[in-house]
C-alpha cells in the first residue's frame, strides 16, 4: 500500500532551513517524517500555502490521482489557509464541498480516503492557556467524516494535548524558533512569531501519531495474542 498525503505546509516536505535561515533548523510538515514511522510507501503531495481550492487548481490533486492505485490510502488535511478565504472556502461551504469531492474521487479510484483535522497552532494567551485557532473547520471535517463514513484523524486534539502536556516553554522546541534558541542561533521576528510550522521534533511527533492511527484503522495488530496473562500484576 502507498500512503498519499494531500495538504498544506503543516504536512509538506522540509524546506531544508530556507525559512529559518539555519540548515540545522528546518521547517517541515509532519508528512516529511511519516515514512520513518511506517513500512508503507509514502508519497507527500502537500505544498505550502495550499487550500482545498488551490490544491486542485494547481494540478496537484490530479497528479495525486494519477498515481493512485486500488488499496492505497489518501490522508487529506487542509484548513490553515482555507480559513483565510471565508467568502469562498467557509467551513460549512466551499471547504466542506471540496473535501467531499476529494473523498468521492479517491473512492472512485478504489482507494481509501482518510480525513484529518488541522494540527493546532501553538498560541498560548497571557494566562498560559492554549487558544483554539481553527474555529469551525475541525468540526466541519468531523461532520463530513460522519456523513460519508470516512475515518478522521484527530490531529487538532492530539496537538493540543501535545503542547499542553509539554507546557508552554518546552513545546517551543517543536517549532523552528524554539529549536534555534536551544541551539544558540539567531531568531528574527518572523521566525519568532511562527507557531504553525514544525521543526523535525514536532513533525516526527505528529507523524508517529498518524502512523499509529493508520495502523489501527488497518487492523494491523488485531489478531496478535493478548499479553494480559503474561504480565506481572502488582
Amino acid at each position: 500500500m502507498t500512503i498519499h498525503l494531500a495538504g498544506d505546509s503543516t504536512v509538506a516536505p522540509t524546506d531544508e532551513g530556507r525559512t529559518s535561515g539555519h540548515a540545522a533548523v528546518p521547517l517541515l510538515g509532519w508528512g516529511d517524517e511519516l515514512a520513518a514511522c511506517t513500512d508503507d510507501v509514502v508519497r507527500n503531495h502537500a505544498i505550502g500555502g495550499a487550500t482545498t481550492a488551490s490544491f486542485r487548481a494547481e494540478g496537484r490533486w490530479d497528479a495525486l490521482l494519477a498515481e493512485l492505485r486500488p488499496g492505497d490510502t489518501v490522508v487529506i488535511q487542509f484548513g490553515h489557509n482555507d480559513q483565510k478565504e471565508p467568502a469562498t472556502l467557509a467551513a460549512d461551504g466551499g471547504y466542506t464541498e471540496r473535501l467531499a469531492a476529494f473523498v468521492d474521487e479517491v473512492r472512485a479510484h478504489g482507494a481509501r480516503p482518510v480525513l484529518a483535522t488541522s494540527v493546532e497552532r501553538r498560541l498560548f494567551d497571557d494566562d498560559g492557556a492554549l487558544r483554539w485557532s481553527h474555529g469551525p473547520y475541525p468540526a466541519a471535517v468531523r461532520a463530513l467524516g460522519r456523513a460519508q463514513d470516512v475515518p478522521v484523524l484527530e490531529l487538532t486534539s492530539f496537538t493540543r494535548w501535545l503542547y499542553g502536556w509539554l507546557g508552554q516553554e518546552a513545546s517551543a522546541a517543536l517549532f523552528p524558533h524554539g529549536a534555534a534558541v536551544a541551539a544558540g542561533l539567531a531568531v528574527d521576528d518572523a521566525l519568532a512569531k511562527d507557531n504553525t510550522h514544525f521543526t523535525t521534533a514536532g513533525a516526527r511527533a505528529v507523524a508517529r501519531y498518524v502512523a499509529e492511527a493508520l495502523a489501527v484503522l488497518d487492523g494491523a495488530h488485531d489478531q496478535e495474542e493478548a499479553l494480559g496473562a503474561w504480565v506481572v500484576q502488582p
